[in-house]
């Protein structure tokens, strides 16, 4: 098994720089509900191969499956709770700055474990509570009242609860909004990122506030509804991957963790897990960097107008949710 290669966040907590997603939102809308025997089945599969770093949220409906796995992995001896790090994620309809420490609390409980090692603000909004998500009324994305949810989160960290908190799918101003009254800065954005997405700005400013950029679609999303395989099927990505004798997966995520961000893949397949793990024992050259560096950039569409409405919302286009950093 290789050695887990880890980041320090400015929490000071190591983090792995892969991790293993469980956002099975394809498999849930196909079936219900997620195939737990599968799932749980693929967590010890990652854990056997090497990963240490798992990323699920309360929308993934994946919290339990992964909290059992990690349960009978400990029973086994197969790995301790200290050897992993594992991210859940604050809903939209639990972002209200009274209901910050009660959903991580139901998650906690819905994990087994005792503590995250980090939590994370899933939107930089909030829906109504009385919300059915991903049916949207006109007037269920309302404004985040982000001082107070960001103060819920600080007492999460002291109380124990959370080792680290950052956000996720947060622009470059909504950062520098939190950073402006926060006694802890964020440790981590996710956000989605691969070769035809760089996210070059955000990237940029994160490094320069000492916050870790994690990729979540680092593949750019094959395979599901809201994703494509243009960074796969790139030309240039899959004449490095020849070059290398890798497979353009591969040297995406090789991409990503040599410009200082860690991956998260998904895949339920015992063989793609093992396959995306093996992105330690080689590297891209300055050619490679550069050639990737000039891959045309295909904004995400899907992702990105999601929760905009032009009459009602808070956010009236895609530019004020995303602060122009798309």
């Amino acid at each position: 098994m290789a050695e887990v290669v880890t980041v320090t966040l400015n929490s000071g907590a190591k983090m792995p720089v892969i991790g293993f997603g469980l956002a099975a939102d394809d498999i849930i809308k196909a079936k219900g509900s997620a195939p737990v025997d599968h799932i749980k089945a693929s967590v010890l599969t990652a854990i056997q191969v090497g990963y240490r770093a798992f990323d699920t949220a309360r929308i993934y409906l994946t919290e339990g499956v992964l909290g059992e796995s990690l349960k009978e992995a400990f029973e086994k001896g197969l790995v301790s709770r200290q050897e992993v790090f594992v991210t859940s994620k604050l809903w939209v309809t639990d972002c209200y700055s009274q209901d910050v420490i009660p959903a991580l609390r139901k998650s906690l409980e819905i994990l087994h474990l005792d503590y995250l090692d980090l939590f994370l603000i899933h939107w930089p909004l909030a829906l109504k509570k009385t919300t059915t998500f991903p049916i949207l009324r006109p007037d269920d994305v309302v404004a985040i009242d982000i001082q107070g949810v960001w103060r819920a989160m600080e007492s999460c960290v002291e109380l124990g609860l959370a080792k680290a908190i950052g956000v996720s799918n947060f622009s470059c101003k909504k950062i520098s909004d939190i950073l402006a009254f926060a006694k802890i800065p964020p440790a981590v954005n996710q956000v989605e990122m691969h070769p035809v997405w760089q996210q070059k700005k955000l990237r940029e400013y994160c490094e320069s506030m000492n916050i870790h950029v994690s990729a979540w679609s680092p593949l750019g999303g094959p395979g599901n509804s809201w994703g494509s395989n243009y960074a796969l099927e790139n030309p240039m990505i899959k004449e490095i991957s020849t070059k290398h004798d890798k497979s353009s997966a591969q040297v995406a995520l090789r991409w990503g963790i040599e410009n200082g961000v860690s991956v998260i893949t998904k895949s339920f397949n015992p063989i793609r897990i093992s396959h995306n793990f093996e992105v330690f024992d080689w590297k891209l050259d300055e050619e490679d960097h550069k050639k990737i560096s000039s891959i045309k950039q295909r904004p995400p569409g899907l992702i990105r107008n999601f929760f905009v409405d032009p009459i009602n919302g808070p956010f009236k286009t895609a530019q004020e949710l995303w602060d122009d950093d798309i």
